[in-house]
């Protein structure tokens, strides 16, 4: 099929898409926000041509939505199965019915992924649905469907565009298509038509999930245009922080000073403790794929689904859970099995996930908890993930007398609920009512009144010498006492006045109290003293690193010390310059990390996909596996001078990416500076 992208005049282009976005009120992004906030769960679709291969290409069936750059298929033979593309089983009400009776409240759907590929009826391009034997425009299906049954309508739509002429940079192995004629403005203004028809063809969009913007090319100019247009179009919009150039890997935070739309993006895992003060929202695949993989029959649990929904909503996020349906229209099974049970139980415990804020406490040792207020009551839901086994649900550090408890599986009955001390103690029945995950809905008179334990602020876990620790209580009318013999304080404890030093290993222990009696559970923080690493003796050191470089398929790193290196030499630092082939490679980084203070030293890898960081024989850092960027930590006590240092890495296929870096208690978080690597 040729490839034909319509032009429009300059005219036409100046008046449509020169939009600049009105000031807001501080009241309107709060607004627009209410719905999504209300929601938490939605449904993330990942649907394409790349349904067809199903993840299968030249004997591997290991791909998913990025077949097309990880089997480096030519554009002319990727291009064919628009010609196959007919879903005959797709049927928009079935597809949005599941999603709300699993309890979702909107769906993302791709109307464009990044093989440029257009789900939706655009006047852009050829290589849109209408051109396949379908020819049928499944967003204006969805919409109605969404329309009909309550649900939010919301389009993904992917920067970057792997067959569209003017989209910069090619692939890396696409070595025969030339960039010559290749305009990336020209590109943006034909994103522009395509949004413009997103947004006044299918009528209120809930969302604009942006994807694709780490390339070079893109830059926050770009997405603050786009941003403009896009709420010009549809006010009430919310576009997430992919419409910028800053987002800070998978972890889903955009970067300080860039552009971040109106929430973060955390991708495949969910943070410690939520994005406190950022509108936030995890996306996760049910199995290891976005897009169908027939052979990919690993999903997980519906209890683990639902764990992590409540997980998610406990930190103040959303929770966007992805299906891939097949080229013929349909959801898989398994998916589908899966939805139906986390189905039955929102429709049990839904009002503890709907409309809920972040656990006002630190810790939750039974499960998590979800929180909203009712007029004068704030509601508490107790997410209970390990049955206790003498029946006592233990609710530490909440001084406000309970009105009611009860299970939400079991409304009509009511839990006895008493108080000792700062706790308050909920008697359970025998047996959990529901296998995957039981709600207690415990009633109190606000406002709250909730104490968590002190934070024990030091540095790190390990030291050498000496350290300083802190504690500290965001509670003004408190007081803290703490212990260093292993004993939980109590009334008489040491009281906190000063930071504490501390010189060997020790654990402290405390507790905040008020008018003589605690009111919060006891925090805990085991300090070790480390014995720090000599140093090497380095005769004649060049600045720079030694490298392997290996070429092979793993899914975790191997041990290269059997393996024989294609090339190897030096590097001035960590690169993969020297490898020729673009995926299934690894290498293995040799030399001496020059050492400034006797100190604790940690390090950090950054890595897509698995790394590992030694020092001398010494495991340090692990952060082996298949998986996206992501980091890992650890630390160890060295003295100044030269110490040997071994970075192992290896990737498969898509993305590739290794940073490494270093902090102590004198030196912030930082790549580890180029000078101090030596061979």
């Amino acid at each position: 099929m040729r490839r034909i992208f319509l032009l429009f005049s300059a005219v036409t282009c100046f008046l449509q898409l020169s939009l600049v976005a009105q000031p807001e009120t501080k009241d309107q992004p709060e607004s627009r926000m209410e719905w999504w906030r209300d929601a938490r769960f939605g449904m993330f679709i990942h649907w394409g041509l790349y349904a067809i291969p199903a993840g299968e290409w030249n004997g591997k069936t290991e791909y998913g939505e990025w077949i097309r750059h990880s089997g480096r298929i030519p554009l002319e033979t990727y291009d064919q199965f628009q010609n196959q593309f007919n879903p005959v089983k797709f049927n928009a009400d079935n597809w949005v019915k599941i999603a709300r009776d699993a309890g979702m409240k909107y769906i993302v759907i791709t109307s464009k992924h990044h093989d440029g590929f257009c789900m939706f009826d655009t006047k852009q391009t050829e290589f849109n649905i209408m051109g396949t034997p379908f020819g049928r425009d499944v967003m204006k299906e969805l919409a109605d469907a969404c329309r009909k049954y309550g649900l939010k309508l919301c389009f993904y739509y992917s920067i970057m565009d792997w067959h569209h002429p003017d989209y910069l940079p090619r692939r890396d192995w696409e070595t025969t298509r030339s960039i010559d004629g290749a305009d990336f403005d020209r590109y943006v203004s034909y994103m522009k038509q395509e949004l413009k028809e997103l947004l006044t063809q299918y009528g209120d969009i809930g969302v604009l999930w942006f994807d694709g913007e780490w390339e070079s090319t893109w830059n926050d100019k770009y997405g603050k245009e786009i941003y403009a247009f896009v709420r010009n179009l549809q006010p009430d919009i919310i576009i997430n922080n992919r419409v910028g150039a800053g987002r800070m890997d998978m972890e889903g935070l955009t970067e300080e000073g860039a552009f971040g739309g109106d929430f973060g993006t955390p991708e495949q895992q969910i943070p410690p403790t939520g994005l406190p003060g950022t509108d936030w929202e995890t996306c996760m695949t049910m199995n290891d794929h976005w897009g169908y993989n027939k052979a990919n029959i690993d999903y997980k649990s519906a209890k683990e689904l639902i764990r992590m929904l409540t997980d998610i909503a406990s930190k103040g996020g959303n929770y966007l859970l992805n299906v891939g349906p097949t080229d013929k229209g349909t959801l898989p099974k398994q998916a589908v099995s899966r939805l139906k049970e986390i189905g039955k139980w929102m429709a049990v415990n839904g009002e503890s996930i709907y409309g809920t804020v972040a656990s006002p406490f630190s810790s939750t040792p039974w499960g998590r908890c979800t929180m909203k207020e009712e007029k004068d009551t704030t509601i508490l839901y107790l997410h209970i993930f390990d049955w206790p086994a003498d029946g006592r649900l233990i609710v530490n550090g909440c001084m406000n007398d309970p009105l009611e408890a009860l299970m939400l599986a079991e409304p009509g009955k009511k839990l006895k609920v008493s108080r000792e001390d700062d706790q308050i103690l909920v008697t359970l029945p025998d047996k959990a009512p529901v296998n995957l995950s039981s709600v207690v809905k415990l009633t109190l008179p606000g406002p709250l009144d909730i104490t968590n334990p002190p934070d024990i602020v030091g540095f790190n876990d390990f030291f050498v010498d000496r350290m300083k620790v802190e504690l500290a209580s965001d509670r003004p009318n408190v007081e803290i006492r703490f212990t260093g013999d292993g004993t939980d304080p109590v009334d008489s404890s040491f009281l906190y006045t000063e930071p504490l030093e501390i010189r060997g290993a020790v654990t402290v222990k405390a507790r905040c109290f008020r008018d003589g009696k605690p009111v919060s559970a006891t925090a805990t923080r085991k300090f070790t003293m480390l014995i720090p690493r000599a140093p090497k003796h380095v005769e004649n050191p060049t600045i720079g690193i030694r490298y392997q470089y290996y070429e092979g398929e793993w899914d975790s790193l191997p041990d290269f010390s059997l393996l024989t290196p294609e090339k190897s030499g030096s590097l001035p630092y960590f690169s993969f310059e020297p490898g020729n082939d673009q995926e299934r490679f690894g290498f293995k980084y040799t030399g001496y990390i020059l050492i400034p203070k006797r100190n604790v030293y940690t390090f950090f890898t950054e890595s897509d996909d698995g790394s590992r960081l030694y020092i001398g024989q010494k495991l340090v850092v692990d952060n082996d596996g298949l998986h996206g960027l992501r980091q890992k930590e650890g630390s160890i006590g060295l003295t100044p001078g030269f110490h040997p240092i071994t970075v192992t890495y290896f990737e498969k296929t898509g993305s590739k990416e290794l940073n490494v870096y270093i902090r102590s208690p004198d030196l912030p978080k930082q790549l580890i500076p180029q000078e101090w690597l030596v061979y």
